[in-house]
């Protein structure tokens, strides 16, 4: 007699596993586990540091630069009013304040929409680099820098139509509660009855912002990489977000959470190597700020060095996660893996 076994456990049983799905780079051509997304997002920062950071770093570094000389011309154009209103029970006037104001605000002004736009083109170079990177080609500084520059002016668009996505209803639930608690104070119900739906409203506020953000996430991916504009962006984030939203929502939080712990480990030593304030004593005279900024001019630069260190790691972290987040909903709806294996199987174009 045959030894056949149970239904099921016959020749059919000893056949040999299927083949692994083909890896050309950082990741297989298959849709993507835990393992998988960050296995390629360090051996993405491990194979392409030099591209991936060296564009990013470039970009920082010239923002560094940028609003070092715009708060040093800021407070050489106000240093007077700054050491009058520094010094201890000095009678300040507006007219002390309004030039510092002024200076600062602009620096505020010009810094931040520098900031978004170095912002948008670490993300568009993220997105460039993991392109070759799950391709497994070689790329350049040059290279990189080259394609994300083409393509930041359509992921800047689709930072501030997130933004505006997102604080517009924000806005719209903060003036509906700030409305009620003038109603409420008007009937002269009490103050407490009046700020109670204020806070309950803050509740509301972050899921919402958070769901939005999740939902649009994949817009600057898609700008990159399917060189879509900043509308269109959006709407491919949506359609691909869909039905997945809590585990992309899962696995971006534990990236986040991952960062926040790394740059918690390399801030802290600063933190306790920050100087001790000079002793007082009456008898000296008030020191001004242009006295203590020379004292704390070594712990500044260092501060500012950590600093861009921990900025580099979130710009660059976090977009390479929700780029590789981005190429496992294509592969899983639209079948991208079998043309990334074509595109990998091709020579690249010179």
């Amino acid at each position: 007699m045959g030894y056949g076994g149970p239904e099921g456990w016959g020749a059919g049983w000893w056949a040999p596993p299927p083949p692994p799905p083909p890896k050309p780079g950082v990741i297989p051509l298959a849709p993507l586990g835990l393992e998988a997304v960050f296995g390629g997002v360090f051996a993405t920062l491990r194979r392409y540091a030099k591209p991936l950071f060296g564009s990013a770093l470039a970009a920082y570094a010239a923002l560094t630069v940028l609003l070092a000389g715009l708060v040093a011309l800021a407070y050489a154009s106000v240093k007077d009013q700054l050491d009058a209103i520094y010094v201890p029970d000095a009678h300040v006037e507006w007219d002390d304040v309004r030039p510092i104001l002024t200076a600062f605000g602009v620096v505020w002004a010009v810094g931040g929409l520098a900031a978004l736009a170095v912002s948008a083109f670490v993300q568009a170079s993220c997105a460039a680099t993991l392109r070759e990177a799950v391709l497994g080609r070689r790329t350049t500084v040059r290279a990189v820098a080259r394609h994300a520059l083409s393509r930041t002016p359509a992921v800047l668009g689709v930072m501030l139509l997130m933004a505006l996505i997102v604080l517009v209803p924000m806005a719209l639930i903060f003036a509906g509660g700030i409305a009620f608690f003038f109603g409420v104070m008007a009937t002269g119900s009490g103050p407490a009855l009046a700020i109670v739906p204020v806070f309950l409203l803050l509740p509301l506020t972050m899921p919402l912002a958070i769901w939005l953000y999740v939902l649009f996430g994949f817009a600057p991916a898609a700008a990159v990489l399917e060189s879509a504009g900043p509308v269109t962006a959006m709407r491919r984030s949506a359609r691909l977000v869909r039905g997945a939203w809590w585990r992309i929502f899962g696995i971006t939080l534990l990236g986040a959470l991952m960062v926040l712990v790394a740059s918690l480990v390399v801030q802290m030593p600063l933190m306790f190597a920050a100087p001790a304030a000079a002793p007082y004593s009456p008898a000296d005279p008030s020191p001004t700020l242009s006295d203590v900024l020379p004292h704390m001019g070594a712990y500044l630069v260092l501060s500012m060095l950590v600093n861009l260190l921990v900025q580099l790691l979130t710009a660059v972290f976090l977009p390479l996660i929700t780029t590789l987040l981005y190429v496992d909903q294509r592969i899983r709806k639209e079948g991208l893996a079998t043309s990334l294996a074509a595109a990998a199987a091709r020579p690249p174009s010179a």
